[in-house]
């Protein structure tokens, strides 16, 4: 008999609505030297029918027609049964992953990409800017701008500008202008390269430089978006998760015992895991995992403190668990997950109890992501591998504990632009590496005097 692999909705089935934990969790206001930032500080960032989303307690938020339109081009993405990968670690638990790398931009980032371009074309928006780690983010806001018709201008962190040309490429074919950060383009960018003119970039020096951008419009006809980190952007990406649970309820499972997605800003992890967090605070006893880089340790390591979510202190203070905005990672190749801090909701989430965070080094993740690859045929990207590790470390301890465990986690792109990560893996030159707490507690030094959420 045919196994069932794919478990695919139709169009009609795609969820209606977004699932917004915001409701259901409290989390700390941003702060400016002068108190709570109101609503209307952000005008000259974000568009405000953004910011309405950013500050809603409202749980269930309807799904405008004109993006469920955007999002039925790819979506929604098919809940796979990882047969050959349990075989092949003779794990008696069932690993599902919901394959996001399907989109056209080949991960998870169009789902809130071509939200945020639609809302900033409603506003009469002209041109958006935005910063991107590996390349994943620019390249999805690229797609999205194309769709609706805006300018798009992306700041992407050096080293992985040099370490990923083929990102950049696909930026600029869907009319994107893509260029390195730290660059010369800005104030920001400038005061960096005048001080560490070889530095390879941070995601917090590429936010301050894109939000810079948007900012001095002398127009202002230019607003910034984020791929990651903020309530809406979590939100817009529940639809992960929401799928999922339509799925896994096709495919019989009446419970999921295990729910994994690598963490680097939060937002994939929490478009698969908020769903679940809400059955969690509602009885459900799930273990819900975000996996992280050892060399970029936030939730593991770092306090939960308020710190900017930029390294120029542009962006107000949010209550998050931080590295210290200054941090400059090292240059591993999960870039999408060397970002300093990690999103409010998925902080809250860890300090309340109800996610278990992991670290975990790269050459681990990279033998998880060959065996994937020799398993289901898909090559994921460095980012995915860290989910992947934690979920063939879960199944083993299955099946050490002789328990049928169902394990769920995000595969939330592919590596096909990544291969030069995997090149420096199965030739040698890849190491481990842990950031030192000594590191970590220099960064920390430069928000002593903050305040604590």
């Amino acid at each position: 008999m045919t196994k069932t692999r794919k478990i695919v909705l139709s169009e009609k089935e795609m969820p209606r609505q977004w699932y917004n934990l915001a409701a259901d969790i409290k989390v700390p206001p941003f702060m400016s030297p002068d108190g709570a930032v109101p609503p209307e500080a952000w005008a000259p960032v974000f568009p405000m029918n953004i910011v309405e989303q950013e500050y809603s307690t409202q749980r269930w938020i309807d799904i405008p027609e004109g993006i469920l339109e955007l999002l039925n081009r790819w979506r929604p993405s098919p809940l796979h049964r990882a047969y050959d990968l349990e075989q092949a670690i003779g794990t008696p638990a069932r690993i599902y992953y919901k394959n996001e790398s399907l989109s056209p931009a080949g991960s998870h980032k169009p789902n809130t990409a071509v939200a945020q371009a639609w809302y900033n074309k409603q506003f009469g928006i002209k041109r958006m800017t935005t910063e991107t780690g590996a390349g994943q983010w620019g390249s999805a806001l690229a797609y999205a701008c194309s769709l609706v018709g805006l300018e798009c201008k992306v700041y992407m962190v050096r080293i992985s500008f040099d370490q990923k040309p083929f990102r950049k490429l696909m930026m600029q074919t869907w009319g994107a202008n893509c260029v390195a950060s730290p660059s010369n383009e800005t104030q920001a960018g400038r005061a960096v390269l005048a001080k560490t003119p070889d530095t390879p970039g941070s995601l917090g020096i590429a936010i301050s430089e894109a939000i810079e951008a948007a900012v001095t419009d002398p127009k202002g006809e230019s607003r910034y978006s984020l791929g990651s980190v903020l309530n809406h952007v979590m939100m817009h990406q529940t639809i992960i998760g929401l799928e999922a649970k339509k799925q896994l309820e096709i495919a019989g499972e009446k419970k999921v015992n295990v729910i994994i997605g690598c963490a680097g800003g939060g937002s994939n992890f929490a478009g698969l895991a908020f769903p679940f967090v809400y059955d969690k605070m509602h009885g459900a006893d799930i273990d819900i995992i975000p996996v992280e880089p050892t060399s970029c340790p936030t939730l593991t390591k770092g306090p939960y403190v308020y710190d900017h979510g930029d390294t120029a202190k542009m962006t107000p203070l949010v209550a998050m668990f931080s590295l210290g905005h200054s941090f400059i990672p090292a240059p591993i190749h999960a870039g999408g997950l060397r970002y300093h801090g990690m999103a409010p909701l998925v902080s809250k989430a860890a300090k309340e109890g109800l996610i278990s965070p992991m670290a975990l080094h790269q050459i681990e993740c990279y033998e998880a992501g060959i065996l994937f690859s020799k398993t289901e045929g898909i090559i994921p990207a460095p980012e995915t591998t860290h989910a992947i590790a934690a979920v063939i470390r879960e199944a083993k301890k299955a099946k050490e504990e002789g328990k049928e465990k169902v394990i769920l986690f995000n595969f939330s792109g592919h590596g096909l632009m990544d291969l030069t990560g995997y090149d420096k893996f199965l030739t040698g030159q890849l190491q481990n590496y842990e950031l030192p707490d000594s590191v970590i507690a220099d960064n920390l030094k430069e928000i002593e005097g903050y305040p604590k959420p």
